[in-house]
């Protein structure tokens, strides 16, 4: 085989890889069985080995880097990463409906509900769809620079899928642990005769601030996308679900949960389904959040999300 045939049979590796990895982590969809794609993966190491000059940073071996880093970095949020507002009765969540009605001045709302899930706040950079930078949301003006592990986590992709995403893309979404995953890694824990971590969202939070990302990759993190931040090179959807959708499209990861409700009726139904069904989640949530849907709407409104 010619170098060029090699460098053409090395990028044909890397978008099946990248398209097995899609369906596997973010649509739960998989095709073939794990044997074949590690097949796949340990054809893409040999060619890189013979052609180090070839492997790219968003290529499927380069998720985990070989050193530790010496310390985290810090990075300042272009657009702050804002805390929510609680309500802790239908009452309470009567009255939010309420006022967004009267300074909308419209009979009903159209509502973005999901689940709140219980981990830690991420930002994802992506330039011309490559996965450049990881931070915390921090204090939501500066966070902490985690790119090293969140680049572990495989339901996060490394390049968006497609070629009509914006040149550059900020991503928002909630890294946690699955709950089948912190069972584990307590069980290992008490062999070990080590502290066991106190819930989902700490072993969360104490994987991605590790300064190993081989100690990362070890953890089955996750993440859902539930937003964005700054955007170049892209005319926003009319509305956050439709947003939502193209997020999916490029490959990103979107809880399959989320739901468009139509004003309070809608939002509290919501609320009464997902509680039913909690308990058979994948993972830990602390509530529920309603967006409303319309970007329109919320510029009048004054806040983002």
């Amino acid at each position: 085989m010619s170098d060029i045939q090699e460098k053409l049979h090395l990028e044909k590796l890397r978008d099946e890889i990248a398209y097995h990895n899609r369906l596997y982590y973010v649509l739960d969809a998989p095709e073939i069985p794990d044997a074949e794609y590690d097949r796949l993966l340990r054809e893409l190491q040999r060619l890189e080995s013979a052609h180090p000059e070839l492997i790219t940073p968003d290529s499927p071996t380069q998720r985990v880097g070989a050193e530790p880093i010496k310390a985290f970095g810090q990075v300042k949020h272009k657009i702050a990463m804002l805390s929510l507002d609680n309500a802790f009765s239908d009452d309470e969540v009567a009255d939010f409906d309420r006022r967004v009605r009267e300074r909308l001045e419209v009979p009903a709302v159209e509502y973005v509900a999901e689940p709140k899930l219980d981990g830690l706040a991420i930002s994802i950079r992506y330039e011309a769809g490559v996965l450049v930078q990881a931070a915390t949301r921090g204090d939501g003006l500066t966070g902490e620079d985690v790119t090293h592990n969140i680049r572990t986590i495989n339901s996060i992709p490394l390049k968006l899928v497609g070629d009509d995403y914006p040149r550059l893309l900020e991503v928002r979404g909630e890294v946690y642990m699955p709950k089948a995953s912190f069972e584990r890694l307590n069980a290992k824990a008490r062999e070990m005769a080590e502290k066991e971590f106190a819930n989902p969202r700490n072993a969360a939070a104490g994987s991605l601030r590790q300064l190993d990302p081989r100690v990362t990759a070890k953890r089955s993190l996750s993440m859902y996308c539930y937003g964005i931040g700054s955007v170049e090179g892209m005319v926003l959807p009319a509305t956050h679900s439709a947003l939502l959708e193209r997020l999916k499209q490029w490959g990103l990861r979107v809880s399959p949960e989320i739901s468009v409700v139509q004003g309070l009726a809608g939002v509290l139904d919501y609320y009464r389904l997902l509680s039913e069904k909690r308990h058979r989640l994948a993972y830990e949530i602390d509530g529920v959040v309603y967006k409303v849907n319309h970007f329109d709407q919320r510029e009048l409104l004054g806040f983002v999300a």
